[in-house]
């Protein structure tokens, strides 16, 4: 497998050439600018599909990486990998007829980032030469800072520098962020004066500079890396196997549940919660491998840049703007880019697959309360765009009798300033969050220009 870059859409006649799985990990970004994506997306066939309900997480991951990952990693390093990273359960569950959540924040940071981050830095390390220190740069929102902090946390070798917008996320994402700042460990965050898409223009700046790069092994690990794009896949096909497991949702009368994982593609949908917008492109690319989806939700805040290019034809970044989603307060997503390079550039081919949905803060409020009031269950602020989003689109369209499954990023007790006022009681927190929010805060604030940046990173 070969990995090539979003920008060879333009056929401009000087893109790079292709480059292997470990280059495009360990490089981050192409040296066009570009994102890397695999240069073919192999699809599965009908019999794998069927087994897929019959297959553990830990099964379903091995295959979906090992087309990415062949010739590369031995397929026993790539089984220790997984083992070790997904050792936590993303299940399926039930939230109205037809409706299901896919909890994806029983990681120990409590976010859906845990399954990307973790097997990402476990790859980096089977794949790492010792005798050159990595220096690991990453710019966050909210939950990919702590996904890293704690996936890369005394792994060795390696250095961790992490990029938060100062004042803009909650409490207790802070709190997850900066455990590690109070002692000599190989992870730091820092607050910076600005928004996340300050961070995330640091970022590039700081891989776009030569004399950085000379000077250091520097590497990302934002959803603009493959190593922690491609894991994102693995809970979509996961979802696809415990709807099927589950049986007659999907299955017409008198199938199997294994025959109805081929059977279902006009009957499942698919609403994920975006902000830079690596999430859906997973699930665009497990659809591509043959996975049974019908549509997909591309569910945001008011930052609605992608929604707004689905319904105008005009994609035009933004400044983003400050909501009770923070993960989501991204007003130029990066992966908009492999999004266009997965439908050749073409709006009606990507409008087929992929519909558009944002919600107000006001939204949300009235989604956490609503469903936790009529069906006992908690959302997040993420996680209550994605059913609002999933809820809202398929009434729209008339389609009640398709089953329908949201993405559960976060778990609310995250954002317990926000969930507890509109349910009027407590939430109960989990240890791994207790024990963070226990811990001194240790607060490292800099400016948001290079020259800061580059202070930290050769500190």
């Amino acid at each position: 497998m070969r990995f090539t870059t979003t920008r060879a859409l333009q056929h401009s006649g000087d893109e790079p050439p292709p480059v292997s799985f470990t280059t495009a990990l360990f490089h981050g970004l192409a040296p066009d600018g570009g994102l890397y994506v695999p240069e073919t997306i192999e699809a599965w066939p009908d019999r794998e599909l069927a087994r897929l309900p019959r297959r553990t997480l830990t099964e379903i991951a091995l295959r979906v990486l090992r087309p990415f990952t062949r010739g590369e990693l031995d397929p026993a390093v790539l089984e220790a990998v997984v083992v070790e990273a997904l050792n936590f359960p993303i299940p399926l569950v039930e939230v109205a007829p037809r409706v299901y959540a896919l909890e994806l924040f029983h990681g120990p940071t409590l976010a859906f980032k845990d399954v990307g981050a973790r097997v990402m830095a476990r790859m980096m390390a089977a794949l790492h030469e010792a005798r050159d220190p990595l220096t690991v740069l990453a710019a966050t929102s909210g939950d990919t800072g702590s996904a890293v902090a704690h996936a890369f946390y005394r792994v060795p070798n390696t250095r961790v520098v992490i990029l938060y917008p100062d004042g803009r996320i909650s409490p207790t994402q802070e709190a997850q962020l900066t455990m590690f700042n109070g002692e000599r460990a190989n992870v730091r965050a820092y607050a910076v004066a600005g928004s996340f898409d300050d961070c995330h223009r640091l970022t590039r700046d700081a891989f776009g500079d030569a004399d950085l790069r000379r000077r250091m092994r520097l590497t990302s690990a934002n959803s603009v890396n493959v190593g922690r794009l491609l894991p994102q896949m693995v809970y979509y096909f996961h979802a696809v196997a415990q709807v099927t497991a589950i049986g007659a949702e999907l299955a017409p009368p008198g199938a199997s549940a294994a025959s109805a994982a081929i059977a279902s593609s006009s009957a499942l949908i698919f609403s994920t919660p975006s902000g830079n917008f690596g999430n859906l492109t997973a699930g665009l690319m497990a659809k591509r491998s043959g996975l049974p989806i019908d549509r997909f939700i591309a569910a945001t805040n008011i930052n609605d840049v992608v929604p707004q290019y689905l319904s105008t034809g005009r994609f035009v970044p933004r400044s983003s703007v400050q909501t009770l989603a923070n993960a989501m307060d991204v007003g130029n997503p990066s992966n908009f880019q492999r999004m266009s390079w997965l439908y050749g550039g073409d709006l009606d081919r990507m409008r087929r697959d992929v519909a558009g949905a944002c919600a107000t803060d006001d939204d949300v409020r009235s989604t956490i309360r609503d469903v936790y009031e009529t069906r006992g269950y908690l959302l997040d602020p993420h996680s209550a765009i994605a059913y609002r989003g999933l809820v809202g689109r398929v009434r729209q369209e008339g389609r009640d009798g398709r089953v329908g499954i949201f993405l559960a990023t976060a778990h609310p007790a995250k954002f317990s300033e926000i969930v507890e006022p509109i349910i009027g009681r407590a939430v109960e927190t989990p240890e791994p969050l207790a024990h963070a929010l226990a811990l001194p805060r240790h607060i490292i604030r800099i400016d948001a220009g290079l020259e800061a940046v580059k202070r930290v990173l050769c500190d």
